[in-house]
């Protein structure tokens, strides 16, 4: 048998290189085939979340196994607080998000604003210069793309991205990609920002800007159900408004408008942020405190009965007029499991509604405590 030639061991080698070649490509199409899909899963489900907490938490637990990275966090614009005020308010658990980040101004996220749109900034990680985009990160990490998250040239935050591979993120790499992610992820969160927004204000009393009504009554379930799982107390308070209605009978209805927000206000001053404060309708308004006892609550009470007979409240008008509240205070002491929930809330308001009606009875301007 002859041995082959030159010219065709060349050719035989150059066959071998082509069908390496060939089979590479063929894994690399494969591999992007299944990242693609991976991701356009990913997309159904962020744009498949109906809440803020179930979004973000998505994006934090999703995107670093189907992209590898070893860590992913989230900058959002919120120049007064607006939307960490409103998402606590709603019960979203901050603790349990500690990659979600909030910075005051647009300029803090370190994108060139002067560009119409901000281009994402990929390169070496740098810790003087990336520790506000990643405040705990990882060991070894190298690499990291900060995608900037626009909707409509405007920059509602920054999208982080982290890797312990020096490769993967370099300043020549191509962007498109997570531009595109970064535009699907901008659109979920300004969709459910809205939608968060607008049930908050459909749970909140438009005069005040405290809680209505329907909010409490749904948060004073929670909270027993949370009290008796963690096993502290929870107290309530019935806030009367003393003579309101001479108030609008001798000053006039906007007036009477203009006591109650000043009044709502000097209760929320004396309350903690976990605190919930509702107006249940006309000049009466309920306050849930959590993780306090009756001796607690009633501190706090007399605080409140303080502050508002401390000052007058200042009138649209140039007037003045002076207003008291009466109030009164009860505490949850039924921590049986097997009476229902909504019975249990029904007897903490009111008791505090009774201790209130005494208050009222004994001349106003008091505090009354009910066990």
């Amino acid at each position: 048998m002859h041995e082959p030639d030159a010219l065709t061991r060349e050719l035989m080698a150059e066959n071998e290189t082509l069908r390496a070649r060939m089979a590479y490509l063929l894994e690399q199409a494969e591999r992007n085939h299944e990242i693609m899909c991976r991701h356009q899963a990913f997309d159904l489900q962020i744009v498949g979340a109906g809440s803020f907490p179930e979004l973000v938490s998505t994006i934090f637990r999703v995107l670093p196994v189907i992209s590898e990275l070893d860590i992913v966090t989230l900058s959002l614009v919120d120049q007064d607080a607006d939307i960490y005020t409103v998402m606590h308010k709603l019960g979203v658990d901050f603790d349990a998000l500690p990659n979600l980040l909030f910075c005051e101004h647009a300029v803090a996220l370190g994108f060139d604003l002067e560009q119409p749109r901000p281009r994402p900034l990929l390169g070496p990680y740098a810790p003087s210069q990336h520790c506000a985009a990643f405040p705990h990160p990882p060991a070894g990490l190298q690499s990291v793309a900060l995608v900037p998250l626009l909707r409509n040239t405007r920059l509602i935050g920054s999208l982080n991205l982290g890797s312990t591979d020096p490769n993967r993120f370099t300043a020549n790499l191509g962007t498109d990609f997570v531009e595109h992610m970064g535009s699907i992820i901008a659109i979920c969160l300004e969709n459910v920002i809205s939608n968060e927004m607008l049930k908050y204000i459909g749970l909140t009393d438009s005069l005040t800007g405290v809680y209505n009504r329907r909010y409490m009554d749904r948060r004073l379930l929670e909270e027993i159900a949370r009290a008796r799982r963690q096993g502290y107390r929870l107290s309530c308070m019935y806030i009367d408004i003393d003579h309101f209605k001479r108030v609008n009978d001798t000053y006039g209805h906007q007036s009477g408008d203009e006591v109650l927000r000043e009044i709502s206000n000097r209760i929320k001053a004396e309350l903690r942020m976990s605190d919930a404060l509702g107006r249940f309708g006309g000049e009466e308004f309920v306050v849930l405190l959590i993780d306090a006892d009756l001796e607690a609550a009633t501190m706090v009470a007399q605080r409140i009965r303080a502050s508002v007979a401390a000052e007058p409240v200042d009138l649209g008008t140039g007037e003045q007029v002076n207003v008291t509240v009466s109030i009164g205070v009860s505490t949850l002491s039924d921590f049986e499991r097997d009476h229902a929930i909504e019975g249990v809330a029904q007897d903490l308001v009111a008791t505090a509604d009774s201790a209130l009606y005494k208050a009222k009875a004994g001349g106003r301007n008091q505090v009354v405590t009910l066990a």
